[in-house]
């Protein structure tokens, strides 16, 4: 029965392909146990078996939000979820036949569960007691099953009708045995949707199980391939664990105490927070060597034992793993943790960053080879002692914040009813268990930058608690040794760290983008102009103090950013004051008595490259201008001007109004409070951001751009194209238009009726807009920035946040465009969750991509009043005006650092919206975008008034034409003319009617050339009877002709018609693959091609050089006119086809 799975293979001569291993459904109910359970059964049953405590419980406490939830709903939820995995309801012991640990899947029972409820905890003590019970006390019997218990826990002392109501609690506690931590998602969600669903209708045999997984285990280890993943496996930890004393792996154990001695699993439990100092220093060490913290917290632990153990240097630690190693395991219910022996020698005279850099290789291997079960890495070297439970027990957790947590792991139940994973129990006290001899668990909270350590030592080790204190007191120390100055009160934040994401993304663009030997124009100064209200003044000399302690308290305003060679990284660094605040803060004056003359200095603030340098953190500065001359009394007055401005690789447009809030406090009250030591500041966001997981985010990523060209840019109407190798000038031209009230008012009504935003209804807008401006382009992928400010704690921080993403869309053009804006919808809503993924991580998932160019097309959405409190500024007593100006390079140009960007404006008080598309000149001519932006308003008329509607229509039906053009057009098509001739008679009859009345008069012009009636003629006549006397044309057969505008399309058209056959017109702008499937589909056996456009067919294909056949100047017999006179043609039969771009 529990026999190892065969593994089939095929044979080929000399040797042997071995399938891949696959975790199949086996529909059995029996089998040998996985290593995982048998682990926590060995070690349950050597030592813990005689202690009236559990140190395999896991607590899932759950806390009622919102609404209430009927206690019988509970427990036939649970049954639900116990019914549909089997795990929970799967008994584990030993069998003397085989000699093995196996696992037997219980029927579901009444009691296959342990049920308990109850009453009146309503303080927090009593609730964190109940709580430690559960995780320690005996609830289970393994040998039977019975392995889940549910406790609910009503907090008042009255029966509410035997319903839970907010702030009960409904705690399960499952043995480890079929549970781990990972498991509890997977089981809280099954548990939803079983509150909504009375049965599971899946049967569990079409379900992968646990045992299938212990099955499959069994098969891998069983693979005796020497390429497979488990032989390489064994041969690392051979190879790691050679020479290993494995007596030695219990080091705390005192030499005359049996390493096999029974424990009771009580512990002293100690928890200390990090020093802040330290905790920087670690953060930023890790970040600036590109170290994990987990290999830098696991190696200044080593180093603490290293001391402790009085210098030993083999050194051998357990950590775990939980070992998903396949796709069909990550949403499983099971044990699927592996304990791992982390072995190091120490080199005692080598350095810690040496050190450091050991473990994080030894981590990274250990990683790749950690599916081999715990035992079976003992057994390769003392088979003796494969359930030796290790002495030292070492983990990193990495945690979002409590408030994160808790809003992403709600649970809807009911209609109205939400439940939540409970996360306020104090940990301060632990447990009081302790599984291994020492165990140290450090935990970093990313988001308020705190981190714990957790040390729990075993009684019968440890002596008393005050032992374990003095432990937790020399790791402490240590720590700080490693990480902090010698001398105490240093600033560890004056080291460098690397640059943020937002802030190496600018500081690539401005140069690579744009030419940094010859900047043209700046692209990425920021400035905010202020003039002085009427009979309002400002004190200079305040106003001066006011800027320096805001670059005192803000270090973005005095950061430089520089490129390190040797690390490959642009690293930031804070530029230390040594108690001179002015020499970081820029300060100029001038003056200024016409318009004119402050329009350019506004300008030169904006577009002047070389106001700021970044590698020696200059990249703030105020320029003070007065109304004709420097004021005497050092006071700004009426019609003076402030401009602030900000390089944008350290300030974003959030960052103004925390500038604003701290520059009008400095000047009120002369000071500026603030502690580098708890204010969160822009270098801890930057090193925080390096350690962030991501994993989520970059799934998500990689899903939505899976195929996407992004590469490749979108084929819009340009004038010109930019050289691969040409950099931006930064020009721009541009173009704005209003709504209008209808228009406007139709778009309003359009996006409250359909619930849709009226940024996702901008956004699909221009897309259907891109998608016909495109002729037809489904796949659209465009760049747009991101305030990424994703916490509370960043909204007082100045820095650049901003990131760029990709917003893919696949349009479908039989779609609605209300269908269209559904999906927009939707495909947003995404994006924003995952926004804060960086562009540089985004761009490395697609490492053969050579240009992002889906950057260069862009989108913004702003809304605004024409007058709010985001235009006033108060600075004391003293009241600024803003002042809006665009920025113009010359007459006829803007600035512009996209190819191609439209923004749509909301003006909030007035309700009416408007629409700026800025384009680059060095693409397009301002006569172009102005069609376009016609073209824009055009589809706008057609999609959203009223009378005209066709937001229900498909897409594709829209169209951009303007009313000059579809005038043009009509005009073009009103070919009606009257002809003598009678009957009626043909194109080509015509033809030669007017060749005989007006044969030397011209018949087609092109450029330079010409040809009279007569000559057009004799060519038409030449190539028709090619087509009869050589390919032997019939009337009504297919004849196509792929040439450029030339004298020879009006040839190839005419001598078709004449050979009695039927013209289809190829593009020689279509791909060659289309072209090739319009040959086919029309079944022609003949092209007609010139010189240009020859190669564009495939080898199959019978073309004829039109040129080639008018080298022949031989005389037109009379047998040759005869011939072309017995063709057959009527005016019935057909003259052309043409495929058409709908």
């Amino acid at each position: 029965m529990f026999s190892r799975t065969k593994v089939a293979a095929k044979a080929t001569k000399g040797s042997i392909v071995q399938k891949e291993q696959r975790l199949m459904i086996s529909g059995r109910t029996e089998a040998i146990a996985s290593f995982g359970q048998q682990r926590i059964w060995f070690h349950d049953q050597l030592y813990f078996h005689d202690s009236d405590l559990s140190v395999y419980n896991i607590v899932v406490p759950l806390l009622i939000k919102q609404g209430s939830l009927s206690i019988e709903r509970v427990s036939s939820a649970l049954r639900s979820v116990i019914e549909r995995y089997t795990i929970l309801r799967t008994a584990v012991r030993f069998n003397p036949g085989t000699n093995q640990i196996e696992q037997y899947i219980q029927p579901i029972a009444d009691d296959i569960y342990l049920f308990q409820h109850s009453r009146g905890i309503s303080t927090v003590e009593q609730l964190d007691d109940l709580l430690t019970a559960e995780s320690i006390r005996k609830h289970f019997d393994v040998e039977n099953g019975r392995v889940v218990k549910c406790h609910v826990v009503e907090r008042g002392d009255k029966s509410h009708d035997h319903l839970l109501h907010e702030n009960d609690l409904i705690i399960f506690t499952i043995h480890h045995i079929a549970f781990d931590l990972t498991s509890s998602k997977s089981f809280v969600k099954a548990f939803e949707r079983a509150c909504w669903i009375d049965a599971h209708h899946q049967s569990t045999l079409l379900i992968q199980q646990y045992i299938d997984f212990a099955l499959y285990e069994q098969a891998m280890l069983a693979d005796t391939n020497p390429n497979s993943k488990m032989h390489k496996a064994r041969r690392f930890w051979s190879d790691l664990m050679h020479g290993y004393d494995w007596n030695r792996i219990r080091v705390f154990v005192p030499t005359e105490i049996k390493h096999d001695q029974t424990r009771s699993g009580r512990g002293y439990s100690t928890v200390f927070v990090v020093d802040q100092q330290v905790v920087d220093a670690m953060m930023m060490f890790a970040s600036s060597n590109n170290i994990t913290m987990f290999s830098l917290a696991f190696a200044s632990f080593y180093a603490f034992l290293f001391k402790l153990l009085n210098n030993e240097e083999d050194l051998c630690v357990a950590s775990v793993v939980a070992n998903r190693f396949n796709q069909e395991t990550k949403e499983m219910i099971g044990m699927f943790v592996n304990i791992l022996p982390y072995r190091i020698q120490i080199e005692p005279n080598k350095s810690f960053n040496h050190f450091v850099r050991k473990v994080q290789q030894l981590s990274t291997d250990i990683l790749e080879h950690a599916s081999l079960p715990y035992q079976e890495i003992i057994a390769l070297h003392d088979k003796q002692k494969h359930q030796r439970l290790p002495s030292t027990f070492f983990q990193y957790d990495s945690l979002m914040s409590s408030t994160t947590q808790k809003t992403t792991m709600e649970l809807t139940v009911d209609k109205a009813s939400v439940i939540g994973i409970y996360y306020d129990r104090d940990r301060s006290r632990g447990n009081g268990l302790s599984t291994f001899d020492m165990s140290v668990t450090i935990a970093h909270e990313h988001h308020t930058r705190t981190t714990e350590c957790v040390i729990d030592c075993a009684v019968e080790i440890f002596q008393n608690q005050a032992i374990v204190n003095k432990l937790a007191t020399r790791f402490q120390h240590i720590l700080t040794q490693l990480f902090c100055s010698s001398i105490v009160g240093v600033p560890i934040y004056n080291q460098c760290t690397p640059a943020s994401y937002a802030q190496a993304r600018i500081w690539l663009d401005e140069r690579i983008r744009f030419d940094p030997d010859k900047p043209q124009v700046a692209i990425y100064n920021m400035p905010f102009v202020y003039r002085l209200q009427p009979d309002h003044t400002l004190s200079i000399e305040r106003l001066l103090h006011a800027l320096q302690l805001i670059v005192l308290k803000h270090q973005s305003l005095r950061t430089s950013l520089v490129f390190n060679a040797e690390k490959n990284q642009i690293m930031q660094r804070i530029i230390d004051l040594n108690n001179d605040h002015k020499q970081m803060l820029s300060v100029i004056e001038s003056t200024y008595e016409t318009d004119k003359q402050l329009t350019e200095i506004m300008h030169d603030e904006k577009r002047n490259p070389h106001l700021f340098d970044l590698a020696h953190g200059l990249v703030f500065r105020c320029h003070i201008i007065y109304y004709k001359q420097i004021s005497s009394n050092h006071l700004l007055s009426d019609k003076d001007i402030l401009i602030f401005n900000f390089h944008h690789a350290l300030f974003d447009f959030p960052s103004m109004k925390v500038f604003h809030h701290d520059l009008n406090q400095a000047y009120t009250t002369g000071q500026l409070l603030y502690d580098n030591n708890t204010n969160l500041r822009y270098l801890d966001y930057a090193v925080i951001e390096q350690q962030m997981p991501m994993t989520g985010a970059s799934m998500f990523w990689l899903d939505a751009l899976h195929d996407c060209k992004l590469d490749q840019p979108l084929s819009l109407p340009f004038d010109r194209y930019r050289l691969s190798n040409e950099h931006r000038t930064g020009r721009g031209t541009s173009v704005s238009f209003d709504f209008g009230q209808d228009l406007s008012h139709d778009f309003l009504i359009h996006a409250s009726s359909n619930n849709i935003s009226l940024e996702h209804l901008a956004l699909a807008t221009y897309y259907v807009f891109l998608f016909k401006l495109t002729n037809g382009e489904k796949d659209l992928c465009i760049g747009i920035n991101t305030e990424d400010r994703y916490r509370d704690e960043l909204g007082s921080i100045i820095g650049m946040f901003v990131n760029a993403i990709p917003l893919r869309c696949q349009l479908d053009p039989h779609l609605s465009f209300n269908n269209i804006t559904k999906h927009v919808q939707d495909d947003m809503i995404n994006c924003m969750k995952y926004s804060y993924f960086p562009l540089q991580h985004i761009l490395n998932q697609h490492p053969n991509i050579s240009t992002p160019v889906f950057l260069d097309t862009s989108f913004d959405f702003v809304s605004s009043t024409t007058k709010d409190e985001k235009n006033e500024i108060m600075i004391g007593d003293s009241r600024f005006s803003l002042l809006p100006y665009s920025i113009t390079i010359s007459e006829d140009e803007i600035m512009s650092k996209f190819d191609f960007i439209l923004t749509f404006q909301h003006d909030l008080n007035l309700n009416k919206f408007s629409c700026t598309v800025n384009a680059s000149v060095d693409l397009f001519n301002a006569e172009t975008i102005c069609i376009i932006a016609q073209r824009l308003q055009t589809m706008l008329y057609q999609q959203f008034t009223s009378f005209n509607s066709k937001t229900n229509k498909p897409i594709h039906e829209l169209s951009l034409i303007l009313p000059d053009e579809q005038y043009l057009m009509q005009s073009l098509n009103n070919t009606q003319v009257s002809f003598s001739s009678f009957p009626l008679t043909c194109i080509h009859h015509e033809f030669v009617c007017q060749v005989m009345k007006h044969p030397q008069k011209l018949a087609v012009e092109l450029d330079e050339q010409s040809l009279t009636y007569c000559e057009l003629l004799y060519y038409v006549q030449t190539l028709s009877l090619t087509l009869l006397n050589e390919y032997h044309i019939s009337p009504g057969e297919i004849v196509c002709q792929c040439v450029e505008r030339s004298l020879s399309m009006v040839i190839g058209i005419m001598g078709i018609e004449m050979a009695g056959g039927v013209y289809c017109p190829l593009s020689p702008r279509d791909p060659q693959h289309r072209l090739n499937a319009l040959v086919q589909q029309t079944q022609s056996r003949l092209v007609l091609v010139h010189w240009l456009t020859k190669t564009e067919f495939s080898d199959d294909t019978l073309t004829i050089d039109i040129h080639s056949r008018f080298a022949n100047n031989d005389v037109m017999s009379d047998g040759d006119v005869d011939r072309l006179s017995s063709v057959t043609v009527t005016p019935n039969d057909i003259a052309y086809i043409i495929f058409t771009s709908g």
